[in-house]
């Protein structure tokens, strides 16, 4: 099995946690639009990829 869908499955995990972190009353809170973007852009794109990996994997055998 390829190990890369664990790492593509943890950058989903990390982009739905960039979308829920809480950053009001830190220095970062200027950051907290950025973050969330971020967090949204890594979701669709890695979920995009595993979507495109299965669909390669069962029309390739």
């Amino acid at each position: 099995m390829d190990n890369r869908i664990f790492l593509f499955l943890a950058t989903i995990l990390s982009g739905f946690a960039l979308i829920k972190v809480n950053l009001d009353d830190t220095f970062l809170s200027a950051l907290a639009p950025y973050t969330t973007i971020v967090g949204v852009l890594t979701v669709i794109v890695f979920s995009l990829v595993l979507i495109y990996k299965g669909v390669r994997s069962l029309f390739s055998k």
